[in-house]
């Protein structure tokens, strides 16, 4: 006959966890919630598009929609993005859709606790999965439009590298450092639903120091300054260079910015687990 698994909890016990131990047991965590994950993705994506006309056609024509603006003011005069190599709306679309899962990581990291709001307060389960639900809901949204993007790559005579394999690996970092500054903000934004989007807002002009819309070899020397410290410069730049040219202009920057994106995402996971219990106090008052 086997015996009933015992439980034991105790003030702090998460803040006297170690580092390492916290880790393996989100992964754990995970693992054992696979099943959930999967129930909830299926459910939340087929959602998104059940009452719309055009159903994940959105997916498509929102890109589209958003580089018309570029394309224009590139073809009026008033948008100086310099050589870039190819045609700028090819440019544009896969510097955007790159971009787009950045801000995706970051949006659906930082609505965690919120998009399952009901759920936390009804089930007891790691909330763990709640993450690796809405990161998988990005991708899926991501995955769709890159396929989408690679058709217009062909459609303007861009045949991509033998790069493209690496790209998946690229995006990783990407999702670190998006993810991970979504965690942070899915944690504040409990105690002030403001800081999100403030957040969100800030990340929106980022773009303008990240060469996605413009080449990296611009005339304005503050601004190149300002790119040259940007880590985004060199995640977004190299996956894009890798399907381009099937090589990135600086390896090392993208391995020191990728580092850094890695630690971001540690040290929020890791918060993450550890505020949790309190957070969850400040959603049920």
């Amino acid at each position: 006959m086997n015996m009933p698994q015992v439980r034991c909890y105790e003030p702090g016990l998460r803040r006297k966890t170690g580092i390492l131990r916290i880790w393996i047991t989100m992964l754990k965590n995970i693992f054992l919630s696979r099943d959930l994950i999967i129930q909830l993705f299926k459910r939340d994506f087929l959602a998104a598009y059940k009452k719309s006309f055009l159903d994940v056609g959105w997916i498509i024509i929102m890109p589209l929609i958003s580089i018309v603006s570029w394309v224009f003011m590139n073809a009026a005069g008033i948008l100086k993005p310099g050589d870039v190599g190819i045609p700028y709306p090819a440019y544009v679309l896969l510097g955007s859709s790159i971009w787009s899962f950045f801000m995706g990581c970051y949006s659906f990291s930082a609505k965690t606790l919120d998009a399952g709001k009901g759920f936390i307060l009804q089930v007891s389960f790691p909330h763990e999965a709640l993450l690796i639900k809405q990161c998988a809901q990005n991708l899926a949204n991501f995955s769709l439009t890159f396929i989408f993007t690679i058709i217009a790559l062909w459609c303007f005579g861009i045949v991509p590298s033998a790069g493209i394999i690496f790209f998946p690996l690229m995006l990783v970092p990407i999702f670190f450092l998006g993810a991970g500054i979504g965690l942070v903000i899915s944690v504040m934004a409990v105690l002030a639903t403001e800081i999100d989007r403030m957040v969100e807002m800030l990340l929106g002009l980022i773009i303008f120091i990240t060469p996605v819309i413009y080449s990296s070899r611009i005339d304005n020397v503050l601004l190149q300054k300002v790119i040259k410290w940007n880590p985004l410069t060199y995640l977004v730049c190299g996956a894009r260079d890798m399907i381009i040219y099937g090589k990135m202009e600086f390896p090392d920057r993208f391995f020191y910015s990728a580092l850094f994106a890695f630690f971001v995402f540690m040290f929020s996971w890791r918060l993450f687990f550890l505020s949790e219990e309190k957070v969850i106090e400040k959603i049920t008052i």
